[in-house]
């Protein structure tokens, strides 16, 4: 087994406590000058960091490439999405082998019928929109966020940036007609809309804390831009949006607890927001365009998965004008709604499971689409057309590879458009899924899906792989991945933890895992853990775990509390140093966090976030075998957390463990943002297990 003291000394940062008060609270951080990745001792120690990284890993290299070429096997690496109609054009996106990132092509609709009618699936050429690969030329890290249509469908807005960060991007327009940019760029767009000149876009700024907090309205053929709301309170974050309808602009202004909306005419000429509904405490709605009413997504404390009402579009805003469609339901969560013309369709959630439920734009019970499976996601993909009497939906499982259908909204009935294509000899009925239940310290059941090899022998000596999130609502889906076969196939057992602070079983189990009630969250993983223990799946000397972001604070937790119940940990890019990071309002995204772990400048909150921060609570004693990653240019969990986090760590750890810092020096939060980089990074962490279980 590998062994820290079979390598050179690991690098050892100079430890400078500096007293941090706050309150009747005061603490010492020894690796508090780590914020500034400009000093250059802090590249220093973070480049001597990768080189011991690299050191340690240099006898896995064969494995790493194994790996490498066992997932690049999987992938179908020349592929197209499948085209979508969109105002007069089909759309679609290709990869080609040896590329790294894709390229965006469009066809005029009634070309395309006459060409590729009978055979969309295998469209070639038409007009080029964006060859990815050429804007990323000579950029280590490039990330390309999407692109919108104008109506006339001349120009094309795109969003990109060259630092490796999710969260600022640039924006600039191209002349479809010419393939040239226009002498137009944005910096900090977040958000935007195209009104229906064709000439006018709308779009949301960000601010230095990375927070979307301004709207703007300009002329493309005028110097200057209106601004036409402003989001005072920090907690807010603002967007626009176009409706399908083409008749609105919407301007959204959301916390995590509470919303509020506004919209303008599309004309391009309106500069007047009109309020739907002003904000209340712990309220949030959305409204969907229907030429003839709205739709009203309507949630509150007492009625926390969703409901949905109508009313006449002159009186939205008189809550009596208002006609319940759909009500509240305990046991379903509404995660999604998409309006047509003669037909709504509904994205809900029934225990960690995802269905979709058909209705007439009345509110008549038209069909439902869900699966027999145990452990299954369906993805509802909608259509872009007011008219439309399709949708389309993603259906897959962890052993079953996505699957495009579309549904026909007037007869009920379900077409295959296309499957994943999956390499190297893969059968979906080599392997096992199912759904298993975890008992946490306080009587909650939680779920987990597993995935392993039908030969698996339930002794505890198979290697496991536990992986969670657990945080802003979001439900960590049964989604098929190429790559984790690579371990599944090596004897692993790979579960999903679906812990409170997701919504897999509803918004109720989202509030059980935030605020004063995060802890729920690491009880229920390390009750996780002690049942694939239990039941013979693995043992504490075979057992791994996986998170990243809020996981990898989730991973940080969990290794304080139970270090002895894993064997190897992964923390991608962590959010460990929670109470540092959420008392400086200057860092990103920091205010808006108040609504998700609670306000550190009240004293309850501070004890309480101090009790499970990973950070603060590192220790003198042993740790399992740990890989943490981070990004250089991380702009959602800066740098310094993840190198602050190992540094004090080698410390205080009295194991012969490995402790590993992997700091990718180009990008962000996302990692490698090419496809091919992305893969080395998997083989790269997927490497360290099998080598920590040797």
């Amino acid at each position: 087994m590998y062994k820290q003291s079979h390598f050179p000394t690991p690098p050892q940062a100079e430890a400078r406590p500096e007293l941090l008060r706050h309150l009747d609270t005061e603490r010492t951080d020894p690796f508090y000058y780590m914020r500034d990745k400009s000093s250059p001792e802090v590249l220093s120690y973070l480049q001597a960091e990768n080189a011991y990284t690299e050191e340690v890993m240099q006898g896995t290299k064969e494995l790493q490439e194994t790996i490498y070429q066992e997932i690049l096997g999987r992938i179908k690496e020349d592929d197209q999405s499948y085209p979508t109609l969109r105002r007069g054009y089909y759309y679609y996106t290709c990869t080609e082998k040896g590329k790294q990132y894709p390229t965006h092509y469009r066809y005029e609709a009634k070309a395309f019928e006459a060409e590729w009618g009978e055979h969309p699936e295998a469209v070639t050429g038409g007009e080029l929109l964006f060859d990815v690969n050429a804007l990323a030329e000579g950029k280590p890290a490039f990330i390309f966020a999407g692109y919108a249509i104008s109506p006339d469908n001349r120009l094309a807005a795109y969003f990109s940036n060259d630092t490796g960060s999710y969260a600022e991007f640039e924006l600039r327009i191209r002349d479809l007609v010419r393939g040239e940019d226009l002498d137009f760029c944005l910096q900090g767009v977040s958000s935007l809309a195209w009104a229906e000149d064709s000439e006018t876009i709308y779009y949301s700024l960000i601010d230095d804390t990375l927070r979307s907090s301004r709207i703007y309205v300009q002329h493309l053929s005028e110097p200057g831009a209106e601004l036409l709301y402003e989001e005072l309170d920090g907690r807010f974050s603002c967007s626009v949006s176009e409706t399908k309808t083409r008749e609105f602009i919407f301007i959204s202004t959301s916390s995590s607890t509470t919303s509020e909306e506004y919209y303008l005419w599309s004309s391009g000429e309106d500069r007047d927001p009109k309020l739907f509904l002003p904000r209340e405490a712990d309220v949030r709605y959305s409204i969907l365009s229907h030429r003839d009413r709205f739709y009203i997504y309507y949630k509150d404390k007492e009625h926390l998965n969703g409901m949905v009402y109508t009313a006449p579009q002159a009186e939205v805003s008189e809550r009596l004008s208002w006609t319940l469609l759909i009500p509240h339901r305990e046991d379903v969560r509404l995660d999604s709604i998409g309006v047509y013309q003669d037909y709504i369709a509904l994205e809900e959630r029934r225990e960690g499971l995802t269905e979709i439920r058909i209705l007439t734009s009345q509110g008549q019970e038209q069909g439902k689409i869900h699966f027999p499976e145990p452990v299954y996601t369906i993805s509802l993909r909608g259509n872009s057309q007011y008219e439309a009497t399709t949708i389309r939906y993603v259906y897959s499982s962890l052993n079953r590879p996505s699957s495009l259908y579309e549904y026909d909204l007037t007869t009920g009935e379900s077409r295959l458009l296309k499957e994943q294509e999956v390499g190297g000899g893969f059968s979906p009925e080599r392997y096992i899924v199912e759904r298993r239940w975890a008992t946490a310290p306080d009587g909650a059941r939680v779920p987990m899906a597993l995935l392993y090899r039908r030969d698996l022998v339930r002794d505890g000596s198979a290697p496991a792989l536990l992986y969670g999130y657990g945080s802003y609502g979001i439900a960590m889906d049964a989604h098929f991945g190429v790559s984790i076969f690579s371990l599944v196939d090596r004897g692993f057992v790979y579960a999903l933890a679906q812990v409170r602070g997701g919504s897999d079983l509803g918004e109720a189990w989202y509030e059980e895992g935030k605020f004063l009630k995060k802890r729920n969250t690491f009880t229920d993983f390390i009750a996780c853990a002690e049942h694939l223990i239990q039941e013979g799946y693995t043992s504490s000397e075979r057992l791994t775990a996986m998170g990243g972001s809020a996981g990898g604070l989730l991973m940080g937790a969990v290794v304080n509390m139970r270090p002895e119940l894993f064997h190897a940990v992964i923390a991608q890019v962590p959010f460990v140093d929670v109470v540092t990071t959420m008392l400086d309002e200057t860092l990103p995204l920091t205010t808006g966090e108040y609504e998700e772990w609670g306000n550190p400048n009240d004293p309850e909150y501070l004890q309480y976030m101090l009790s499970y921060s990973p950070y603060d609570n590192l220790h003198s004693g042993p740790y399992p075998h740990l890989l943490v990653t981070g990004g250089l240019n991380d702009s959602q969990v800066l740098f310094h957390e993840p190198t602050k986090y190992v540094a004090k760590l080698r410390t205080l750890k009295t194991d012969d463990h490995l402790l590993l810092l992997h700091m990718d020096m180009t990008s962000g939060h996302g990692g490698a943002t090419g496809r091919y980089d992305g893969i080395r990074d998997t083989a790269f962490e997927y490497a360290f297990l099998l080598m920590t279980l040797e």
